[in-house]
């Protein structure tokens, strides 16, 4: 630990450099002046006795550097010293730095977005309290993780391992608030949603366990908060208002926090209804134990609990269940997994396509810091001759470079710094991007202090990286043979080395190209590709005949009335009804009828 004291005397050094600098200066003159005096006496000239001396006093700025570190010099003047020169030097040459730091900015830029999306799909956990033990549950022998709600109270239960275990699902509902109905993406969640997720509302309060007593007896509804905003204009009235669900009345309890957007990644909910209203949207029974499509689960683990205990723990009352209703042939073994995309939707193939992507800006970052490399190497021996006499005048191999690496760590910085703030503005336009506007998808990708870390990272390594090209060069230079040479001397083997880093730069670019070409063929060709039925002149129309609370026995009719107006519009060639259409989601459309013109 640095004691008061060493503090203190490294503020005081800090701040008197210039004094020690100045009695530097002035012994090093008076060395001088005494040989000058002691030449002088013996004969010589005063003018040709001061030159003799300092020729025979040799290089200055040596002897001041060794007294500089005999004298144990301050590292941030040192450090600041280097800064200064750096900084002429780049200046010098405005169309090398401003090419350095855009290819810089440009490879850290593409890595920092691509990393920034890896992050918020797969890196970052859910926005919740002690995400670090939540784990959701998967089938050992599928990568779905649905349940029935029946096998849901059953694992809830009997489970050693959770300190809570909640279910959720998806629903699509019409909500009517007075003014204009509207279609709504809910999540219906088990009572214990909230509390076991240890969230706090925005406002006004959440539906709990103890209201879950029998089917539609919760009728409740907490309002996602970007919902609030945007449909109710921030109204704090909205608590205790009653609105309609499918033409059933419910209540708002309150507003979910700022930053929840419930628990299925990307997909975000417009408001949280409690699942025992399920039966009210023609959803399934909940006693029927065969329904095993409709819910997710997760939980947080008991503290000391493992993964592998839970897996354990989970399995043994899935042999009990298959036992007990061997009616149902599913398998009910388990996973845990991280309630990101492995264990949601996109599962693997998201996985393995971002690893893809990060490769490949992995090897743009590369082939950037072999163009930088090979242009400091030029740069490097173009500059041979104010090495070499820099070297001659005394001063040591490992202050210029240590010069070189501050200034390619200067360019790697103002590139990294560059490219953060390019990246971060078209982050900014990525999350704010309606990919799906019949969905409520929000790509949430806004960078982070990792991604903020990663990138400072990225640019000290490229820094690191093409600096060190030249070092070999400044090591091998001998300055009195550079100096004899004149001018168009070069140090170091420059021809064979820049040869190697194009080389470098050919071969990956070479794979950026094939592979973006490859890409590009792929994706217009799936464009492209021959489904198996016409789409041309083809409108759909959606409806959900259950969001107008129409009872089994009037939908056909209603479907019939419908048919007949489409097929009575002029230029309308053929109309028919669906309620799966072709490549579509499942139950993604109720009721759907085509249009043919």
């Amino acid at each position: 630990m640095i004691s008061l004291d060493s503090l203190r005397t490294r503020f005081t050094d800090f701040f008197q450099r210039e004094r020690l600098r100045a009695e530097m200066e002035e012994e090093l003159r008076s060395h001088i002046a005494h040989r000058a005096d002691d030449l002088e006496r013996s004969g010589l000239d005063r003018a040709v006795a001061e030159r003799r001396a300092r020729i025979e006093f040799g290089g200055r700025e040596k002897y001041k550097e060794q007294i500089h570190d005999t004298l144990g010099s301050n590292f941030l003047t040192t450090v600041l010293q280097d800064l200064r020169f750096a900084l002429r030097v780049l200046r010098k040459s405005p169309g090398f730095t401003l090419a350095a730091v855009l290819t810089l900015a440009m490879a850290i830029g593409a890595n920092a977005v691509v990393f920034s999306v890896m992050n918020a799909f797969v890196l970052r956990p859910l926005n919740v309290p002690d995400a670090a033990s939540l784990y959701a549950l998967q089938h050992g022998n599928e990568h779905s993780g649905y349940e029935s709600y029946a096998d849901y109270m059953d694992l809830r239960d009997r489970n050693h391992s959770f300190a809570s275990l909640i279910a959720y699902n998806v629903v699509r509902l019409g909500l009517d608030a007075g003014d204009e109905p509207t279609s709504v993406f809910g999540l219906e969640a088990s009572g214990n949603y909230f509390d076991s997720l240890e969230l706090h509302p925005y406002l006004g309060h959440f539906f709990h366990a103890s209201d879950e007593q029998g089917p539609n007896s919760a009728p409740f509804i907490v309002l996602s908060y970007d919902f609030w905003h945007t449909h109710f204009h921030d109204d704090r009235g909205v608590v205790g208002r009653v609105v309609r669900l499918n033409k059933h009345p419910f209540t708002i309890l309150g507003v979910a926090p700022r930053d929840f957007n419930g628990t299925l990644l990307f997909f975000n909910p417009e408001i949280f209804i409690p699942i025992v209203n399920h039966p009210q949207w023609g959803g399934e029974d909940l006693n029927t134990r065969e329904a095993h499509w409709v819910f997710e689960l997760m939980g947080h683990l008991k503290p000391g609990v493992t993964p592998a205990q839970t897996v354990s723990d989970l399995n043994s009352i899935g042999a009990q269940l298959e036992k007990a209703y061997p009616k149902d042939e599913r398998k009910m073994t388990f996973l845990l997994v991280r309630p990101n995309l492995y264990g949601d939707y996109l599962g693997q193939p998201v996985k393995a396509f971002m690893a893809g992507l990060m490769l490949l800006a992995g090897l743009i970052l590369l082939a950037a810091c072999a163009n930088l490399g090979s242009l400091f190497a030029a740069r490097a021996a173009d500059r041979s001759r104010e090495v070499a006499l820099r070297l001659a005048l005394g001063s040591r191999r490992r202050r210029i470079l240590r010069a070189l690496f501050t200034e390619a760590m200067l360019i790697s910085l103002a590139g990294g710094g560059a490219g953060v703030c390019g990246s971060v503005v078209l982050l900014r336009a990525m999350s704010a991007w309606r990919p799906f506007p019949r969905w409520p998808i929000h790509i949430g990708v806004n960078p982070d202090v990792t991604v903020y870390a990663v990138a400072l990272l990225l640019a000290v390594v490229s820094g690191l990286l093409f600096g060190a090209v030249p070092v070999r060069q400044v090591l091998d230079t001998n300055p009195y043979q550079v100096v004899k040479a004149g001018s168009n001397a070069r140090m170091g083997r420059r021809i064979t080395l820049r040869d190697v880093l194009l080389v470098v730069q050919i071969a990956i670019c070479a794979v950026l190209v094939t592979a973006s070409m490859v890409a590009v063929r792929g994706l217009a060709r799936s464009l492209h590709a021959n489904f198996g039925f016409d789409v041309q002149n083809v409108l759909l129309a959606e409806t959900d005949l259950g969001m107008a609370d129409y009872a089994q026995d009037r939908v056909p009719a209603m479907q019939k009335r419908m048919i007949e107006g489409l097929q009575a519009i002029p230029g309308v060639e053929s109309v028919g009804l669906a309620d799966s259409l072709p490549l579509a989601a499942r139950g993604e459309s109720p009721d759907a009828h085509w249009q043919k013109l």
